[in-house]
């Protein structure tokens, strides 16, 4: 049987070299642990621990030369035993389900996922195969990755960094390292549309980090701007960081490393200066996690004695982080700007409001000050004198007798810190475009910033007044940039409340018209319900319908007026009821407890509300469905609400009442805050400077990363324990500043404060407490405090104030003036016709397949990553994919195999199917131009769609039958005397093995080692089965499986031969895991095979070959890196002769040609036929008469 192989090319850049964590440190070495011959090997794909699996086995069945010499081997099948193997993937997204339709491998689910070991492969196939390979020559195979170009120079000067130790890993871990990482690619920072600018030339140097993991954090909009806007400034260099996961910060202690930025993976500590986005309370203790992990003291006080230190005492001494000073370490965003007295132990300064224009200030005050050679002090004094909305908590102090106020104590500086004000720029929003997939994966477009609706719960809407509209020809202009240069298929239009941008409906058509060639998809976030309409409902959606978000917030008219939400029951029903009809079956709606003044009949009118909606929106046994999240209502700085006393026991008492009510409602599901967060929220978010050390404290006792409940019993406990330690209690405002509830009743069903002489704003009986100083008082957020008295006056009475953006009726609330700017409404554009959905183009016309290769970093990007990948490039590149017959139409893109997270190769095969004729070489180039530089793309060429019967021909999945690897494996001697001893021995014979250095001892060495590799090689080869047992879950029924029938070739590479680049480095790797290993010693051998490979996971894996070696060895055998060389394919399968047919048609034809060789006249009498039935019989009797 002949076969097509695809080998690997020439690729003249040097790959990362990546270990499998797969085998696990020790396998069985004697026979008394090895004992029964009906044992099998065990690998279980789940998480359990390992364990052993011990049973007898004859010594007759153990092959000669690997245990004692009276042992004999046996031609029986070999059945071992060795502890039980846990698979876990180490990335989610390597974790593909093999799905196949028409022809084309589905982009959600590409086919030949995870290769695992089940039951499949013959002998017989070991001399098919034997046939299909032997022609090429494994010497010229070899070889042929060194044959052209620098490539040996390339393995020299990799052994060379090997030697001297430059050539190191990823942020100075190394490779091995990065596969036991969850998501390794996050911390990568080779995004498409990264900003890299020269580090030497730029004068000032930020880091934006975010106190979040990456998918968090690279999905913010407020971060990708900040990020664009600083690098667009001239002198400033922008990179980014982000919380790590426990993982990633195991390995940063483990190799003493300081948390990194992700694109120039430099440490934290070599920046001027540090911005931490501080978006929520308990975000604070990620904060310090990060500074802690970058090696950087804690507080800015401990930041200023460590200058002042490292000068020999001079705090005059000029600030320069270049000559070992401190960064500055700076905090923005709406925790930052609502309050920052909680967190001033721990901020350099804040950056209060919008900060477009605040930090590209900050940056050029910074440059001057860097040219001046001002102190840290006087650094720090400049900024809080020269740029408004910079806050600097150490010139700034709390005066006993003053209650909680806060005074300058410097001359120069404001006695209130001004919030800044910008106007969103929508072409500043199209950024980064992830390697992984993040929490919003979509491109994300400001249409609208600040909020004039005045909830009085709402502390964003009182932070970002006045309200600013983006001229509606700048949205969808971005907006149909950021598709084409991204490749998304989804965009959201972001704002407060979207609703309230009154162009929505004629934006959103004139994105779609002018995008309906894509596949685009329109997602809002919570909406008015008031303001949803069909015109809105029409732009939501696209290739799929998106979910729709209201917020009531309260189940009663009445509460709704006295939190000022503007809604009524029967606008309500009328937005929901519009949603229905449009064809939404389910609604997610959010609603509050504990709002001031709510009373059990508020609180109860919530499922009353549900009940009567799901009433009017049914049809025959349909009815809506609803997905509730019932929030803790906490009272927040800047608002009407801000003096306000919640209690935990009376969220915990009415939950109780919620469930209950809810059991009994069919198609509701709903979701509560948990009491404890929201206590933590509000005992932070409402403190003043003598939080800092109970959140110091709490971090200290292991509170971190709260904000995702990871684990709240421990976060609580953290918390509680950090307050008492400090001497304080959860309810300190009551205690220290006389908090109370503002909603007291006083009687007759009524509340103090209700109207009449008993205003507690203003006249005699006006509660002085509503004038006491509050922490946050230094905030100048435009609104003044006798608006939020009087606005709580009002709430008092269930009064509502109107929208002042769209009413024309002004509140008076402050905010419209020189320093805050007025209301920007937009004019509303008339709404366009629309063209129509998207019709997907599902015409073939031709199948070009492309071959390229995955080394470098990308090896650390999964599978189901690297076809998202691939399908946005090929969206940027604007080639004309065609599309499936699915429901929900998929792009035609199908890949041979997925490759193991971590393992390169330099033949991965992808079809890609187009709706019009194309150049190869121009798609090849257009493709390479949006793909990574580690994603090169060898090879282009074309390819049948159909076979000659019109059907599909095989797709490449079904093609494959057979892979070869190239394996860089690690012996390990345990307590080895004189092999190996230090690293830099280990990493010249690992350099030698890789580029043929003839090392003299290091050549013995390896030399003795390639000869026992090469007799285990034998041992294997000579068993005629070797049978594991396969579970591939926890549960499932375990399958046996035999690992030698799927080998079809294994051999050991010779010293000397030329091996692919990607391989250079990996002896470098083997050199850092011996080092890393007290007590061991290894040396590096390669291995090449070949193995099966099936589509029902009968697929021999590299860490089957590796079981197979190390049990015939009795030796630790790791696997240092594996490199996919060959893809060998099946010739593509021919349409089945019809014998039938053809005699049909050679019938035919004969009697057509026996009758044209007649004029008419002679031996037919009749000249004229009357049918085409008369003509062929007239012929074959002539024929019968010409024979006679």
């Amino acid at each position: 049987m002949s076969s097509f192989v695809v080998h690997s090319g020439h690729v003249h850049s040097v790959a990362l070299s990546l270990r499998s964590p797969f085998l696990p440190p020790s396998l069985p070495r004697n026979p008394a642990s090895v004992t029964s011959a009906s044992s099998t090997l065990l690998i279980n794909k789940t998480s359990q621990p390992p364990k052993a699996v011990s049973t007898p086995i004859r010594p007759a069945q153990i092959p000669r030369g690997v245990y004692p010499a009276d042992s004999s081997p046996s031609p029986s099948s070999l059945r071992v035993s060795v502890p039980r193997i846990p698979y876990t993937p180490r990335n989610a997204s390597a974790r593909i389900p093999s799905a196949a339709r028409n022809g084309s491998t589905r982009i959600a689910a590409v086919a030949g996922a995870e290769s695992g070991l089940a039951e499949g492969g013959a002998a017989e196939q070991d001399e098919a195969l034997e046939g299909e390979v032997e022609g090429e020559g494994e010497a010229e195979a070899l070889a042929q990755w060194g044959a052209v170009g620098d490539e040996e120079a390339l393995a020299a000067a990799a052994a060379s960094a090997l030697i001297d130790g430059s050539g190191d890993a990823i942020a100075g871990i190394p490779f091995f390292e990065w596969l036991s990482l969850r998501k390794p690619a996050r911390y990568l920072g080779k995004e498409h549309g990264a900003i890299r600018k020269d580090w030497g030339s730029a004068r000032v140097r930020f880091c934006l980090t975010y106190p979040e993991v990456y998918e968090v954090g690279a999905s913010n909009l407020g971060h990708i701007i900040l990020y664009t806007v600083l690098n667009q400034a001239e002198g400033v260099m922008c990179d980014r960081a982000y919380f790590v996961d426990e993982d990633m910060s195991q390995c940063l202690k483990k190799y003493n490393k300081s948390l990194f930025a992700v694109e120039s993976q430099r440490p934290l500590s070599d920046f001027d200066t540090l911005g931490f986005s501080l978006s929520y309370e308990l975000g604070a203790t990620n904060i310090l996690q990060m500074l802690q992990e970058s090696g950087i003291p804690i507080s800015w006080q401990e930041r200023m004695d460590a200058d002042t230190a490292r000068h020999g005492g001079d705090a005059a001494a000029p600030w320069d982080v270049t000559n070992g000073s401190m960064p500055l370490a700076f905090a923005g965003g709406p925790t930052a700007t609502s309050n920052p007295e909680p967190f001033s132990d721990f901020f350099d300064f804040f950056a209060i409001g919008d900060g477009e224009e605040c930090l590209v200030e900050i940056a050029q005050c910074l440059d001057t000050c860097k040219q001046r050679r001002l102190s840290r002090y006087d650094t720090l004094l400049e900024l809080a004198r020269s740029v408004k909305g910079v806050y600097v908590p150490q010139l700034y102090e709390t005066v006993p007798g003053w209650g909680a106020a806060v005074l300058p104590k410097v001359e120069g500086v404001p006695s209130r810190v001004l919030r800044r004000v910008a106007t969103p720029n929508p072409l500043d929003h199209i950024g980064l475009v992830p390697l992984t997939s993040t929490v919003h994966d979509r491109l994300t477009v400001e249409i609208r910033r600040g909020c004039t609706r005045g909830c009085r719960f709402c502390q964003p809407g009182m932070l970002t007044r006045p309200a600013r509209d983006v001229d509606p020809d700048k949205v969808v202009e971005a907006v149909e940039a950021g598709m084409r240069k991204t490749g998304y298929t989804e965009f959201s239009l972001l704002s407060l409340s979207c609703s309230d941008y009154l162009a929505l409906p004629s934006v959103g058509i004139q994105i779609k018209n002018r995008l309906k060639e894509q596949p685009i998809s329109l997602s809002l976030p919570s909406q008015r319900v008031d303001r949803f309409n069909d015109d809105i409902a029409n732009i939501i959606g696209g290739t799929r319908k998106g979910s729709l978000t209201f917020a009531p917030e309260a189940g009663t008219q009445r509460l709704r007026d006295v939190i000022n939400k503007g809604l009524t029951d029967e606008e309500l029903l009328r937005g929901i009821k519009a949603a229905w009809d449009k064809g939404w079956r389910q609604v997610k709606l959010y609603f509050m407890i504990g709002l001031p003044g709510e009373t059990d009949e508020d609180v109860m009118g919530i499922p009353k509300t549900i009940r009567w909606l799901q009433q009017n929106c049914r049809r025959g046994r349909n009815f809506l469905g609803v997905r509730l999240t019932i929030s803790n209502f906490t009272p927040k700085p800047h608002t009407p609400f801000q003096w306000h006393t919640v209690s935990t026991a009376e969220f915990t008492r009415k939950q109780r009442m919620l469930r209950d009510a809810f059991v009994r409602m069919p198609g509701v599901k709903w979701n509560f805050g948990d009491v404890r967060l929201s206590a933590m929220e509000d005992f932070i978010g409402r403190g003043d400077r003598s939080i800092g050390r109970v959140i110091r404290r709490a971090w200290e006792l292991g509170a971190s990363n709260d904000a995702w409940w990871v684990n709240l019993d421990r976060c609580y406990s953290c918390w509680s324990q950090a307050i008492d330690e400090c001497g304080l209690e959860w309810k300190y405002r009551r205690v220290v500043d006389g908090e109370w509830d503002v909603m007291e009743k006083i009687g007759d069903d009524r509340f103090r404060g209700q109207g009449g002489k008993s205003r507690l704003d203003v006249g005699p009986l006006a509660d002085a407490r509503l004038d006491a100083p509050l922490p946050w008082d230094i905030i100048n957020t435009g609104i003044e405090r006798w608006w939020l008295k009087a606005d709580l006056q009002r709430a008092l009475e269930a009064t509502t104030v109107p929208d002042c953006s769209h009413s024309n009726v002004c509140s008076k609330c402050g905010v419209c003036e020189e320093d805050f700017g007025e209301n920007v409404v937009a004019a509303i554009p008339p709404v366009p016709d629309y063209d129509g959905e998207f019709k997907p183009n599902r015409k073939r016309v031709q199948r070009v397949r492309v071959r390229f290769a995955k080394i470098g970093a990308m090896t650390l990007v999964g599978h189901l990553d690297t076809v998202a990948l691939l399908d946005r490039a090929l969206r940027r590149a604007a080639l004309p994919v065609c599309f499936d017959n699915g429901f929900h139409s998929l792009p035609r893109i199908s890949c041979a195999a997925p490759l193991p997270l971590g393992h390169s190769s330099s033949c991965e095969l992808v079809d890609v199917e187009f709706t019009q004729k194309l150049s190869v070489a121009d798609a090849k180039r257009k493709l390479q131009e949006q793909l990574p530089d580690e994603l090169p793309v060898l090879e282009a060429w074309e390819e049948p769609i159909f076979r000659a019967d019109k059907k599909n021909t095989d797709t490449l999945t079904k093609q494959l039958h057979a892979i070869e690897y190239l394996l860089l494996i690690r012996v390990v001697t345990e307590g080895a005397q004189g092999v190996g001893n230090t690293a830099s021995e280990t990493a010249s014979e690992g350099a030698a093995a890789a580029s043929g250095a003839q090392g003299a001892g290091a050549v013995v060495e390896a030399r003795s080692l390639q000869e026992q590799v090469e007799e285990w090689v034998a041992q294997v080869l000579s068993l005629p089965s070797f049978t594991v047992t396969l579970q591939k879950k926890q549960g499932a029924k375990p399958k046996e499986t035999d690992l030698r029938a799927r080998l079809h070739k294994l051999r050991v590479v010779p010293q000397g031969s030329a091996l692919p680049s990607a391989m250079c480095l990996s002896c470098n790797d083997a050199a850092a895991f011996a080092a890393s290993t007290p007590g061991t010693s290894s040396s590096s051998v390669v291995v090449s095979y070949v193995g099966q490979h099936t589509t029902d996971g009968g697929t021999l894996r590299p860490e089957g070959v590796l079981t197979m070696l190390s049990q015939v060895s009795g030796r630790t055998i790791h696997l240092v890196h594996a490199h996919r060389a060959k893809l060998h394919l099946s010739p593509p399968s021919q349409p089945k002769i019809d014998f039938a047919k053809l005699r049909s048609i050679g019938n035919d034809e004969t009697f057509r040609s026996l009758y044209r060789r007649f004029d008419g006249t002679s031996l037919l009498n009749d000249t004229q036929p009357h049918s085409q039935r008369d003509a062929i019989e007239s012929a074959r009797r002539a024929a019968l008469g010409g024979a006679q």
